[in-house]
């Protein structure tokens, strides 16, 4: 994985902790920035790419970094593997990037890590993005417990901003009305890609709630009033240049998380490693 700002959660990223561990040591709302290290990963080298990986929570948490992340690897489309962190500003990035650059030890693990990693990827893209938390919609999720998020690509036309925050107040109106328990986080992408560009965030606890997640969809556009499907008819006839939805698993190996939630579901972060089976030994 490169390392510039990176991975954090958001993890996506927000979320919204019950207990006191949580806390103390992931965002209590949605982050005010993200920033998504977006890795190509070379057909057949999953499993590899996931043993490099591994190596950096073990990098950071020998040497103390509080810049958590939250590991991802694609379901659907390419194979990508995303690593996503919160930052509260730009100060705070930049902070991270002094105590990385002042550890001469965890430097020169990370120059090996990225070496090794090289030979498992065919590209790589780092995005940073502002919430835009007044188009976002429900409670934070805890997101300790989430293990699979959908990721939804809007490509605005240039000018077209406004259109794109009515669309999206509409549709929260909608989902107000409608009663739904959906909830998602919208950002606004603020470098790594062409814009205007805008992503929208979800995700659950098992992959069968995505078909309540249909279901609110079908309610929510049911209760889209006149006015309001005016607004959603006119960003995608005139605003829109594409979308893109794609959903990831979370990836517990290749994310780095405090202790605290780890210890929460340890069978889920902490796996044991399978079993090696011992050669027969020949009869004599």
């Amino acid at each position: 994985m490169l390392r510039t700002p990176r991975r954090t959660l958001t993890l996506l990223l927000s979320l919204l902790a019950p207990t006191v561990a949580i806390a103390q040591t992931l965002p209590a709302s949605q982050p005010n920035l993200i920033t998504i290290v977006r890795e190509d990963v070379k057909l057949g080298r999953d499993a590899d790419h996931a043993k490099v990986e591994a190596g950096w929570p073990a990098a950071y948490e020998k040497a103390k970094s509080p810049d958590y992340y939250l590991a991802m690897t694609s379901t659907t489309g390419a194979p990508e593997a995303w690593y996503v962190t919160a930052y509260a500003s730009h100060v705070a990035i930049g902070d991270s990037l002094k105590r990385e650059d002042g550890d001469a030890l965890l430097t020169a693990e990370l120059t090996r890590l990225r070496r090794a990693d090289a030979e498992m990827i065919s590209g790589v893209r780092v995005l940073q993005a502002r919430a835009r938390t007044e188009l976002s919609y429900g409670a934070y999720p805890n997101l300790a417990t989430q293990r699979f998020f959908e990721m939804t690509w809007f490509r605005v036309r240039p000018g077209h901003e406004q259109q794109f925050e009515a669309a999206a107040k509409a549709y929260g109106a909608a989902a107000k009305r409608a009663g739904v328990a959906a909830t998602y986080r919208v950002y606004e992408v603020i470098a790594g890609v062409p814009g205007p560009t805008y992503l929208i965030i979800s995700s659950v606890a098992s992959y069968g709630e995505f078909d309540q997640s249909m279901t609110d969809g079908d309610k929510i556009i049911k209760s889209v009033n006149a006015e309001e499907g005016a607004a959603l008819q006119k960003l995608m006839l005139e605003g829109v240049v594409n979308t893109e939805t794609q959903r990831f698993r979370l990836d517990p190996v290749q994310s780095y998380v405090p202790k605290e939630v780890r210890a929460q579901d340890p069978a889920f972060w902490m796996p044991k490693k399978p079993a090696v089976a011992k050669p027969a030994t020949q009869q004599q």
